[in-house]
């Protein structure tokens, strides 16, 4: 009970530093400084990232609740008993649904301002209802499918990515209501409708468009009411992979796991709360909704996530105006992008530089007669990834192709699949992963012959997806070197991928799952050696999340030692700050704005010899004991300066900058002096690099 209690004293729970995360993404929504559409799209990153938490971490202490392992269960939160985290869980969603709605309401209002209005089925003009009732015949009545709900038949099946329309239709003769469900195809039609214009920008959201159409899809029941309500679910969206049936492969696991999960336990249901007790209490009853904690009243209409897509039909200053990646100085795209690499390393900061370097990159080794092997590990991918034509085109040209994708990358297991099936048939060569690990990092090798009949070798080493699409909004780190110690030492990464009962020994790279804890924990050992003996001793860290405790526990000694510890953390950091004895010399602060901050950097001072790793990995447990990681040193002197340029900026940002307190929640950081908004600064930053490297 004692350890459970100082677990509980010394550390946040993950999950509820977390929510603290989303409240700081909420605040941006709420942040009159930000152009009005971005602040719409803001509220629905918040909708979204608060489906995939239930979606993922709520089922997860749900399942927890239920285990007779007590004391494990309550060393995994954090000293929390499950049930009692599920109800402060609880308590924040609902402080943070009322700040949505009330924000949302704020944002109607300010649109109306700029000439935009969004209309219901009430406010209508004859116009509209003609323009409506035509697009609905034309356009959505052939997706939409009327479910008649019966007691004697099955409940239908929910997909929790949409919203419904639960009805009730009140006979003209008369008796009782028959009860009815819709399906709201957003996927299909988008959830925005624009109408023609009239003096004012018009949209309805695709729910009013049914509302308003529903006798079209019900003239078998004449009524003399139609009452309509929405609600929505969400399913816990584990992968259940029966990693003891050796008889199947990762691959059909993934597939069966992926039918399993349109049919897992409901976690949440939230409901429009104008819909009457009686209808309410016969849905719960047939979804199955066995929690009323996460049963949530909410407005009339749910799924705000499709806001992110909310359309700009006003004027451009309504959004952010638009920063065009930059062109890194050193890698232009008319020469050879190898020759450059093998000179000297190179570093892509995203989104700032081009991600097409990379792609470039590829190319030029897909089409190079002297390069003979290319392997790669790939996590996500965009939907048209040209990442993948390049590879196919190396397979093409005769390379061997080696591919080691990740199928259980949460979410985008389909997408994965279809391009594992696609290289396959180029014939690349595909492996899925490993057995009982994720293979998490962002590594590339390339194998070329030289002139004089000796091998020489390029590696990739990143922080984030080779992933086209996140590369415009995530800001990431791409290391391009001929390193040979960094090479050799990332050939033996895929040699570990391929053969992961050997044992793999690295000179220069921290690996997941063996020596990424220990090399953190060594170098942050160091700096507490050295503050001990009198000498500066300063650790910096950025990344995404901060739960083990172990790790905490380190960075604690390494306060109480004297070490200088500032953290860069984007989400869950379970650490607390500015502890009298504990944590007096840790100062965490969290950056959003409009990239999501996703770069990993393990800094350490050294005494004057300074240690600093790009990385795949954040300080959490399954990034250190349960995924394939890889983090690289940075040798280069010059690139070390410029991402501690970087990193100063960011701590030095008073716009978007939050500092964390002792009970993990955040305040805006303020500072004298001009205002800095690092993102901004640091775009800013590399365009005078760009400049001051050409001249």
């Amino acid at each position: 009970m004692g350890k459970m209690s100082d677990l509980r004293s010394r550390f946040v729970n993950r999950d509820l530093s977390w929510l603290q995360f989303n409240a700081r993404v909420l605040q941006e929504a709420e942040d009159e400084r930000n152009p009005l559409i971005e602040r719409l799209r803001f509220l629905g990153i918040f909708s979204n990232n608060l489906d995939e938490f239930f979606r993922v971490r709520y089922a997860t202490i749900q399942r927890m609740s239920d285990s007779d392992d007590v004391k494990k269960v309550k060393e995994t939160l954090g000293g929390w008993d499950p049930n009692d985290l599920l109800h402060a869980i609880q308590s924040e969603v609902n402080v943070l649904n009322d700040r949505v709605e009330t924000t949302y309401a704020k944002l109607m209002l300010a649109l109306e301002l700029e000439g935009i209005k969004i209309i219901d089925e009430q406010d209508l003009t004859q116009g509209q209802k003609d323009h409506i009732r035509k697009y609905y015949i034309d356009k959505v009545s052939p997706t939409v499918f009327a479910m008649i709900l019966q007691d004697h038949l099955p409940f239908p099946e929910l997909n929790d990515a949409s919203i419904y329309l639960a009805i009730r239709l009140w006979p003209k003769l008369g008796g009782e209501p028959v009860l009815s469900m819709v399906e709201v195809p957003a996927e299909i039609h988008g959830r925005f409708i624009e109408l023609p214009k009239y003096g004012k920008n018009y949209l309805m959201f695709l729910d009013d468009v049914l509302r308003h159409n529903l006798q079209y899809a019900y003239f078998l029941f004449p009524s003399q009411r139609i009452e309509a309500f929405t609600f929505k679910i969400s399913r816990d969206a584990e992968l259940d992979l029966d990693h003891h049936d050796v008889s199947s492969t990762v691959l059909d696991r993934v597939r069966r796991g992926l039918e399993d999960r349109q049919v897992g336990d409901p976690v949440r249901m939230v409901y429009d709360r104008d819909m009457p007790a009686d209808f309410l209490a016969y849905l719960m009853g047939r979804i199955g909704m066995q929690n009323s904690d996460a049963v949530i009243a909410g407005g009339r209409y749910h799924n705000k996530k499709d806001l992110m897509r909310f359309p700009n039909i006003g004027g451009a200053h309504l959004e952010h105006p638009r920063l065009e990646p930059l062109q890194h100085p050193d890698l232009d795209m008319e020469k050879s992008l190898m020759n450059v690499v093998r000179q000297k390393d190179a570093l892509l900061f995203l989104p700032y530089h081009n991600f097409l370097s990379l792609v470039r990159f590829l190319r030029e080794a897909a089409i190079d007669p002297s390069v003979t092997k290319i392997s790669i590990t790939l996590y996500r991918l965009a939907s048209q990834s040209r990442i993948v034509s390049a590879l196919i085109n190396a397979a093409k040209n005769g390379k061997k192709v080696r591919v080691v994708i990740e199928l259980q990358a949460r979410f985008d297991e389909e997408n994965n699949l279809h391009y594992l099936e696609k290289m396959r048939k180029e014939g690349i060569e595909v492996q899925t992963g490993v057995e009982g690990l994720k293979v998490h990092s962002k590594v590339v090798h390339i194998e070329r012959n030289t002139a004089d009949g000796d091998k020489e070798y390029f590696a990739v080493v990143g922080t984030g997806n080779f992933h086209e699409g996140s590369a415009k909004v995530y800001t990431d780190y791409l290391l391009l070197t001929a390193n040979p110690s960094i090479c050799a030492d990332v050939a033996r990464v895929f040699e570990f991928l391929y053969e992961p009962y050997k044992v793999i020994k690295y000179k220069e790279l921290l690996v997941s799952p063996h020596y990424s804890r220990n090399g953190i924990i060594k170098c942050i050992d160091r700096e507490i050696a050295h503050a001990k003996k009198g000498k500066k001793a300063e650790i910096i860290m950025k990344f995404n999340s901060l739960s083990s405790y172990d790790i905490g526990e380190k960075l604690y000694e390494a306060s109480k030692a004297g070490v200088k510890v500032r953290l860069i953390v984007r989400g869950v950091c379970c650490v607390r700050p500015g502890v009298k004895g504990l944590s007096e010399n840790i100062h965490v602060v969290s950056i959003v704005d409009r990239f999501l901050e996703h770069s990993r950097v393990y800094y350490f001072a050294n005494d004057g010899d300074p240690k600093m790793y790009l990385a795949s990995f954040d300080m959490m447990t399954r990034n250190l004991d349960l995924r394939v990681e890889v983090g690289a040193p940075v040798l280069d002197s010059r690139i070390q300066r410029e991402i501690l340029d970087h990193l100063d900026i960011q701590f030095r940002d008073n716009v978007k900058a939050r500092v964390y307190d002792a009970e993990g929640r955040s305040a805006h950081r303020v500072a004298p002096g001009p205002r800095i908004r690092s993102q901004m600064e640091l775009y800013e930053y590399v365009k005078k690099q760009a400049k001051k490297r050409k001249a």
